[in-house]
């Protein structure tokens, strides 16, 4: 039997039913994994909780298509094609969220393909490192939600006054971008905000100022040291 016939023979072998739910059960329990462990030391700018949802579907979607896939080179084929008009809209805005992703489709392909030995020695590898980083660098979580970065869009003419404003209701300010032009001032701070009231009065302040202030705010965890 040459190189083509083991190749096509592979192709064809069939999906056996305990191989597909031992890897079924590998990818579940290393994606509740993933989403504990990312929710406790990842740093992202969206909402943790919301996007650590996607781990479980993304890493079992990935593992039917690759067990599905493999045992089929007209399969195999079509996916080509079909994920070459596939078109993804949805930027990610934060390139940690990328690296976790990642991790959930390598999960998915070790997963789908039967090596679950190096998924199970791996994974929790990866996992182990990053968590070692994050201590060993000070960027382990312990209380980011007082941390914001606050963007004010104002009509204003002046930047004082405005920075008066927000540093007489907040504890630390710091200014990190600034633009003016002759529709106004575009300001970029990293504070720290105890509580909704203060932006409240932040706003009604600067509505004082000029009107028609529009604020933003962003949870930012590493902007303050």
């Amino acid at each position: 039997m040459n190189i083509y016939e083991q190749y096509l023979q592979e192709f064809n072998s069939k999906i056996e039913l305990t191989d597909f739910l031992l890897s079924f059960l590998v990818a579940t329990l290393f994606s509740i994994v993933l989403y504990l462990f990312y929710i406790r030391f990842a740093n992202p700018l969206s909402n943790r909780k919301r996007f650590a949802q996607i781990f479980l579907p993304l890493a079992l979607t990935t593992m039917l298509i690759i067990t599905v896939v493999k045992s089929s080179l007209a399969l195999s084929l079509g996916l080509v094609g079909a994920l070459s008009i596939v078109r993804f809209r949805t930027a990610i805005k934060d390139p940690e969220e990328l690296t976790y992703l990642f991790l959930c489709i390598a999960l998915g392909l070790m997963t789908g393909a039967n090596q679950l030995v190096i998924a199970i020695i791996g994974f929790p590898t990866i996992l182990l490192m990053i968590g070692i980083y994050k201590y060993t660098t000070g960027r382990v979580r312990v209380k980011y939600d007082d941390k914001m970065l606050l963007s004010i869009q104002s009509e204003a003419t002046e930047l004082q006054p405005l920075i008066d404003a927000i540093s007489q209701e907040l504890p630390h300010v710091e200014l990190k971008r600034y633009t003016q032009d002759t529709s106004g001032i575009d300001l970029t701070l990293a504070c720290k905000i105890d509580s909704v009231a203060q932006l409240d009065t932040i706003k009604k302040e600067l509505d004082q100022i000029a009107p028609n202030t529009r604020i933003s705010v962003i949870k930012q965890p590493d902007i303050i040291a």
